[in-house]
């Protein structure tokens, strides 16, 4: 007699193999090429709305041997560690030890029945269906050559953990439901003292958008905390929103927090501008309304702006879906300045500041495109750098790193996190390929200047 795991090994491949070809007869296709959907005009044709929501996945495979991204002319790509545990965002300290959070989704217990069994299983082809590690990893390139000689458990027994900064000897961690702090000293390879936690944050039985990042003010006096909202629309209720598709900002003096701006569906990358000084988020925006809408973006955050979610998208395209609408707050929502592609799911938002790469990246920002789930043919999926002027966006964003999904629509790797290390080369991490990537300057070929 078969065991239930046996049988799980048997059953499931084929059975999520025949739900990813039904899913994939669903839904619309674009009539746009995605750089349509990029820039601060991008194009925003008129709705689809579709019996069942276009659904492409691009099933998790890992990167054969001897295949890895491809770089830009003039970049090359390496493998500065290999062999995580679904690597999702990096942090690089002062001294250049660079840390890893290991994390995935947490624990929903209060998603049961048709449609949670289906995410579930949704996510495990998509790569994704794994248990959190909690912890975040020390990499320590000690002799300079661009690998990662040193790998140390830096702290574990945390909750989802993506958000990381340090302020001084406190060191800060994003957990999917709070903030902590942790005593650090330079060049340790590990923190063992219990943290302190600093700030609560939304989460609860039902969390959809799990991913908590935090970018400490540039002063040392504040953090700021991204927030995703709970829902697509706000169709669990608004009640359950309360705090979400927000960034706060928590006085580290006081504890207190407020929401600094809001609706802002899932705001995951957090960054400073160099130039401008300016606070930066990358946006995840709604599904369901076509292939060619709506595009994620990145903006700069004013205090107390708000940018349409779920009455409306980018400005004042009203979203007929949400009812009751709020007039009063579609009048004064924000349009974001800089488009990155329908569905693309940008993730990762990283300033250059270093200078081992050319002057003409100084200042404009490397996004990390994790991929689109809700779009014909697929977006995202890529690395790319978008060219600042003056602290602002200018130009059509370029590809960095691409090659991540193989010729048959197959998932080698998923970028996510993107860090700037000690030297000035990108880091990527990549949560589908347990790999994080480092780009540099090719040898023999020639970054465009």
């Amino acid at each position: 007699m078969l065991d239930r795991l046996m049988l799980d090994r048997l059953v499931r491949p084929p059975l999520l193999a025949l739900v990813a070809i039904c899913l994939a007869s669903c839904g619309d296709e674009a009539t746009l090429p995605v750089e349509a959907g990029t820039g601060p005009n991008p194009q925003l044709p008129a709705p689809v709305q579709t019996i069942l929501p276009t659904v492409v996945l691009a099933r998790a495979v890992g990167w054969p041997e001897g295949i890895k991204p491809k770089a830009a002319p003039g970049f090359l790509v390496s493998a500065f560690a290999t062999g995580l545990d679904h690597p999702r965002w990096i942090y690089v300290l002062p001294n250049g030890d660079v840390l890893v959070a290991e994390s995935n989704t947490p624990p929903s217990p209060g998603q049961t029945g048709v449609v949670a069994w289906f995410m579930k299983m949704a996510m495990k082809w998509v790569g994704a269906g794994v248990p959190s590690a909690n912890r975040i990893t020390l990499l320590r390139d000690e002799d300079g050559d661009g690998k990662a000689e040193t790998r140390t458990v830096f702290l574990s027994g945390l909750n989802s953990p993506i958000g990381m900064a340090l302020i001084g000897n406190d060191f800060y961690v994003g957990n999917t439901d709070s903030i902590m702090r942790f005593p650090y000293e330079d060049g340790a390879n590990a923190i063992a003292a219990p943290g302190e936690k600093v700030a609560e944050l939304p989460a609860g039985p039902v969390n959809i958008h799990w991913v908590k990042n935090i970018a400490a003010s540039q002063d040392g006096s504040r953090l700021y905390a991204g927030v995703g909202s709970n829902s697509n629309l706000g169709e669990n209720g608004m009640e359950s929103e309360e705090g979400r598709a927000a960034i706060h900002e928590i006085d580290l003096a006081t504890g207190k927090s407020r929401i600094f701006a809001s609706g802002l569906r899932n705001p995951v990358g957090l960054a400073f501008q160099p130039d401008s000084g300016e606070l930066w988020t990358a946006v995840n925006e709604r599904d369901e309304l076509g292939s060619d809408l709506v595009p994620d973006y990145m903006t700069s955050v004013k205090d107390n702006g708000f940018y349409g979610w779920p009455y409306s998208y980018f400005g004042q395209h009203l979203d007929s879906r949400v009812q009751p609408q709020r007039p009063d707050l579609v009048a004064k929502a924000i349009v974001p300045d800089y488009a990155l592609g329908p569905h693309t799911a940008s993730l990762g938002l990283a300033f250059y500041d270093g200078t081992l790469l050319p002057a003409r990246y100084r200042g404009g920002a490397f996004v990390g495109q994790h991929g689109s789930w809700n779009r014909r043919p697929l977006s995202g999926y890529k690395v790319i750098f978008v060219p600042f002027v003056n602290g602002k966006p200018e130009g059509q964003p370029e590809n960095i790193l691409t090659g991540f999904l193989s010729e048959d629509g197959r998932a080698h790797g998923r970028p996510a996190g993107v860090a700037i290390d000690k030297f000035g080369a990108p880091l990527v991490a990549d949560d589908v390929g347990n790999v994080i990537w480092r780009v540099t300057p090719s040898e023999t070929g020639s970054v465009a200047q």
